[in-house]
């Protein structure tokens, strides 16, 4: 073992040097022995995974601690040997020395790899109070031998056995501890019932952890008998029934948390009698919980600290419960996710100026958001996804001066930004997408809060030229313009934030060239605007593109990337061949370049992008053969080759591609930021409260900060069910198409496409196909579109297409289809005749021809005359007789209506006349 850097500087063996006055190392005032020793984390590890030991059980971290180093300190009475992944003691040299502790009355061995041989190591350390063997591999029950050692630890007050993989056989063997007052069981593996299993036993217990089991059922009514409780943590768990009896009896509590079970009822009465209440925590993990508010005015004897009532319906009322009229110390609110109803509650937040984080997003709160008094300790506030409306007040900054999150999205305020928001200079994170504010973005933002990480303005109606020089963000991590109407050109100061979402505005000039070989921006969507001229760059680093969109022309470049993921640079004017080197982006997961003036073929390099999920080609002058080496990319979800010029037959191979959704494109990232995240302690518990979209890391010096989640919004088009549908986010996770319509492919539709099985659209359209329809397209049993209108198909439709029970649209339109139509039953019955239109040997329903009893196309009629069998044959000498006849008696016709009427044969030379000089003329 070898202790980490930078740590323990001071232990220096010299005469001169005083073991007491070495870091880490406290002395009795008294007698001048070591009485606490402090050894947490001597190797300086990660402690991304703090709670989890098992990550780091390989050789090249477990060791083995001489614990007769400890011989010499007699009057040692805290010793900390956490965070250090000792798997146990040096045989023959640990456990006796260890014992001879006889002081010692706390030992933190939490976070390390010790497994069950450690309870007998502390059999005689009698004088022992506080235990920590969180987080080790103690896993199952104690053995006969370990839990009679633990039962002589007869002053044990606090035990903490978390986030090991004990079962519930535990808890008989813990009933002998009769002065224990604090059990920590959290995170292990005990499932089924909580039956009278020993912990009923102790009772003198205050604090009582289970949460994060398996446990489940109803609990034990002898937990009644825990008078002296004052922390209950459940949380985590499948129990059921009613808590709200149990809640009663226990009138001590001062903490209490529920959140993620089954309890299917509550009721907040009772809540009145316990007078010390001061964290109350329940999030609901069932809309079947009946949640009832109080039957009468009762006045709360407590007044809490911290409320987390989330995701829970309130008895149908919608209406915030009326004891909290009666609380005025709350620091922690969390209403979020309950469906409440009714003006804003401002009195709530007024009532409660000590107020630090505020939840009530996701409700549907209307009116304005208007607090009168200033809450000078708040740190967060998140009232997004109501229904608010009407301009921000005036004084906003100044109600809100320590700000540090504040999301109002997702409502419906309007107007101009009040330039008070400048005075925030607190403010990392604000987010106001998704309402109606328009305007320009005050100057006194711009300068105010320069401390600001994270600023999202989407969806608005903003304007003007945000991205001027005015903008001096510096910290600047994340910023969302996207869908307002910005102007103006791109400041090379964007070039230092991770992701940068601009599109749907009015942005132009050309692309600048920060955006290469960048290395700060992971993302960056420039889509829908008007950017011109060609890409600068011949590298790039970033990871998520989109440049879809604009009037960008010239040839594609030819990056190579060991980032890139996602490239949209659809519907733009580029032209010529598609360049080999985006083959070798091998992270690609989309590739959009559709809709340019792209020519050639499509390279037969195009296999080596293996990972590719996504592939849009649609729309381009691209001509010649579909490549086989398409086939190679298996976890292809879409595939769009329409409108081009590519011709030849369709590969037979595409049955390799199994257009299985897999969940990628609802992948998460972070942008991490300085931001400390806002923590709750008591009890020795550190609560994490979160902030909507946002998530906890530990930065390398093993403190917390924030990270800002995100799922990068990949956005194409692509045509199923007749229309051209725009796709984003998560609903990419549950697409799968294949589309080749509009080009000239001949040949037949391969038997082996309907191995197909997980395809949900399959577009052949408007080609040159011929041959029969496949029966084997039966098997595609998840397909909800099956377009193969105007080709050169024939035969008869194959009626085993009746058991495509998800299959929503139809065409075999413009073919020479015969024979019957399928049966009307099941999604057929639901087709038109437009389905079947312009064949014209299909018969049955829905088509107005009806079939006869053979199915067979209708043949011509045959001659009568039994030794001509063409009907088309014709007896020539009764032809022309009939023929001679006929013309006689029309010139005849007209020479006696010319001779009988002067006026017409007047009219009849002067027309012959005048085409005879006409003749002349052009002659």
């Amino acid at each position: 073992m070898t202790v980490g850097d930078h740590l323990l500087l001071s232990w220096v063996d010299e005469p001169e040097s005083e073991c007491c006055e070495w870091e880490r190392i406290t002395c009795s005032s008294t007698t001048g022995h070591v009485s606490h020793l402090f050894l947490h984390n001597i190797r300086n590890l990660n402690t991304d995974h703090y709670h989890d030991s098992h990550y780091y059980y390989h050789k090249d971290v477990v060791w083995f601690l001489n614990a007769s180093l400890f011989e010499t300190f007699k009057e040692l009475k805290n010793l900390n040997l956490s965070l250090n992944w000792i798997g146990g003691w040096v045989e023959n040299e640990g456990s006796e020395s260890l014992l001879r502790l006889n002081k010692l009355e706390r030992l933190d061995l939490g976070s390390n790899l010790f497994n069950q041989n450690i309870i007998q190591s502390l059999r005689l350390l009698k004088s022992l109070k506080t235990l920590n063997l969180a987080a080790n591999l103690l896993e199952g029950s104690f053995p006969a031998e370990d839990f009679k050692s633990l039962s002589k630890l007869s002053k044990l007050k606090h035990l903490d056995l978390g986030h090991n993989s004990f079962d519930k056989g535990i808890l008989g063997s813990l009933s002998s501890l009769s002065a224990l007052k604090s059990l920590k069981l959290d995170s292990n593996d005990m499932e089924g019932p909580l039956y009278d299993q020993g912990l009923c036993e102790l009772k003198k217990l205050e604090e009582l952890d289970l949460s994060w089991n398996s446990f489940e059922g109803i609990l034990p009514s002898c937990l009644y008998n825990l008078t002296s409780l004052q922390l209950l943590d459940l949380s985590g768990n499948e129990f059921r029934g009613n808590i709200s009896s149990l809640i009663a009896g226990l009138t001590s509590l001062k903490y209490i948390d529920l959140c993620f079970n089954h309890f299917e009822h509550f009721s907040f009465d009772s809540l009145a009698n316990i007078s010390k209440l001061e964290f109350f925590q329940f999030k609901c993990d069932s809309k079947t919980l009946d949640i009832e508010t109080e039957n009468s005015g009762w006045v709360p004897l407590f007044q809490l600290d911290f409320l987390v009532f989330s995701n829970c319906y309130l008895n149908y009322s919608n209406q915030i419960p009326t004891f909290l009229l009666h609380q005025h110390n709350l620091r922690v609110l969390d209403l979020s996710y309950s469906n409440l109803k009714g003006p804003f509650p401002g009195w709530l937040l007024e009532n409660n100026t000590r107020l630090e984080f505020v939840s009530l997003n996701n409700n549907f709160f209307t009116g304005h958001f208007h607090l009168w008094l200033p809450l000078n300790s708040a740190y967060a506030m998140d009232v997004s996804n109501n229904q608010l409306s009407g301009q921000l007040q005036g004084n906003m900054g100044n109600i809100l001066p320590k700000i540090r999150l504040l999301n109002l999205s997702k409502n419906a305020f309007e107007g101009y930004l009040p330039l008070s928001i400048g005075n925030m200079s607190l403010l990392d994170l604000l987010n106001l997408s998704f309402n109606n504010f328009s305007g320009e973005i005050p100057k006194e933002l711009l300068i105010g809060c320069f401390q600001l990480q994270i600023l999202d303005l989407s969806n608005n109606k903003f304007s003007g030229h945000l991205l001027s020089i005015t903008f001096n963000f510096t910290k600047l991590r994340v910023l969302k313009i996207n869908d307002n109407q910005f102007s103006g050109t791109l400041s090379p100061k964007c070039s230092l934030m991770s992701y940068f979402d601009v599109s749907n505005n009015k942005m132009s000039d050309k692309i600048p060239t920060w955006i290469c070989n960048n290395t700060y921006i992971d993302t960056l969507f420039l889509r829908n605007n008007f950017f011109k001229g060609q890409i600068p760059c011949e590298t790039i680093q970033i990871r998520h593109l989109d440049l879809s969109q604009n009037s960008l022309s010239g040839s594609l470049p030819s990056w190579s990337s060991e980032r890139l993921e996602q490239l949209h640079l659809g519907q733009n004017n580029f032209s010529g061949s598609i360049p080999e080197a985006f083959f070798n982006i091998s992270r690609l997961w989309t590739l959009d370049i559709s809709d340019n003036r792209l020519s050639g073929r499509i390279p037969n390099a195009i296999g080596e992008l293996w990972g590719l999920r996504i592939l849009l080609l649609r729309g381009n002058l691209l001509s010649g053969e579909i490549p086989t080496q398409l086939c190679q990319m298996e976890n292809i979800n879409l595939m769009d080759l329409s409108n081009n010029f590519l011709s030849g037959m369709i590969p037979h191979c595409f049955h390799r591609i199994s257009f299985d959704p897999i969940n990628i494109f609802g992948a998460y990232y972070s942008v991490l930021f300085s931001t400390t995240p806002y923590q709750y302690r008591i009890f020795q518990k550190v609560i994490d409260v979160p902030f909507l979209g946002l998530s906890n890391y530990f930065k390398a010096s093993g403190e917390v900060g924030l990270g800002y989640l995100y799922a990068p919004p990949d956005e194409f088009n692509f045509v199923t069910k007749y229309r051209l549908s725009s796709y984003k986010g998560h609903i990419l996770d549950y697409m799968s198409g294949l589309d080749f319509s509009c080009n000239n492919l001949t040949g037949g539709i391969p038997l082996e496409l309907g191995q197909l099985s997980r395809i949900h659209a399959l577009n052949l359209s408007h080609n040159q196909l011929t041959g029969s329809i496949p029966e084997t397209l039966s098997k595609m049993t998840e397909l909800e579109s099956l377009d193969l209108c105007h080709n050169c198909l024939n035969g008869e439709i194959p009626p085993q297409l009746i058991e495509l029970h998800f299959l929503e649209v139809f065409s075999v339109a413009h073919n020479n289809l015969s024979g019957r139509t399928p049966d009307m039953k099941a999604q057929f019955g639901t087709f038109s005749a437009r389905s079947y239109d312009f064949n014209p040997f299909l018969c049955g329903l829905p088509l107005q021809k009806n079939c006869t009893s053979d199915d067979s196309p209708p043949m011509p009629t045959k001659s009568s005359d039994v030794n001509d069998g063409k009907w088309y044959k014709v007896d020539q000498t009764i032809f022309f007789i009939s023929f001679s006849v006929t013309y006689s008696m029309f010139f005849l016709g007209v020479i006696i209506v010319l001779y009988i009427n002067p006026h017409w044969r007047l009219r009849c030379f002067n027309l012959v006349e005048d085409c005879m000089y006409s003749f002349r003329l052009y002659n």
